[in-house]
């Protein structure tokens, strides 16, 4: 008889006694605090009014969550990518508007304090998002294998030697290596190891840099 072949939400389903699929609650609920983030930055640094942001992320995670219960996970990973495209891009035009005004100081001392702050934040989050999605093809592409092998970061359980062999990042896992990057403008614990995860978390502590040194730095000098 020919053997018969299995798609990922075939290995999700039967992997019982492996990795379970990872809940969508904890990225849910970054996402959101994302565009609170967002909402809180000065009205001249705003890609459109202050909802805009939350409303059309909104807009892109309910088919995700639809997709996922219908097990269309293809189709709910793509969506993943949308919402965590629009957010780089309304916080892309944050930044540019940030650094745009500093020669001006149309804004305070104290609101230019606090929007470098929502951006540091915003920052974490937004690569946190990103390698979640990226790294081994993302959830659903990780949690289909039953184990975390061929990632593009060396986790500290990865090397434990008597560790679980069934161990999978979850979201938690990339954000604390997207906080790490932005603290110490490199990584700490995790070493990474393919090319565009180096590249993304160059660009992170560059961004994280920026903000702290010459935004902050900035608005100090003017108190």
């Amino acid at each position: 008889m020919p053997t018969p072949k299995h798609d990922a939400t075939d290995l999700l389903q039967t992997q019982s006694g492996k990795l379970a699929i990872e809940p969508l609650s904890v990225p849910l609920l970054a996402t959101f605090i994302t565009c609170g983030f967002y909402m809180l930055l000065p009205r001249t640094m705003m890609l459109g009014p202050p909802w805009l942001l939350l409303i059309v992320v909104t807009a892109v995670l309910i088919p995700l969550i639809i997709f996922r219960l219908r097990q269309r996970f293809f189709l709910s990973h793509v969506c993943g990518h949308i919402s965590a495209a629009l957010i780089t891009l309304f916080t892309g035009y944050s930044l540019l508007a940030l650094v745009r005004d500093l020669p001006t100081q149309h804004d305070t001392p104290i609101q230019m304090l606090r929007a470098a702050g929502m951006l540091w934040m915003i920052n974490v989050l937004i690569f946190s998002f990103w390698y979640w999605r990226l790294d081994g093809g993302g959830p659903h592409a990780r949690a289909s294998r039953g184990h975390y092998q061929t990632g593009c970061f060396l986790f500290p359980q990865m090397t434990m030697r008597n560790g679980d062999p069934s161990w999978s990042p979850r979201f938690l896992d990339y954000l604390f290596v997207a906080f790490t990057t932005s603290t110490a403008f490199s990584p700490t614990d995790t070493p990474v190891l393919s090319r565009w995860a180096k590249l993304l978390t160059m660009l992170q502590a560059i961004i994280s840099l920026g903000i702290v040194v010459l935004i902050a730095g900035r608005a100090i000098n003017i108190i």
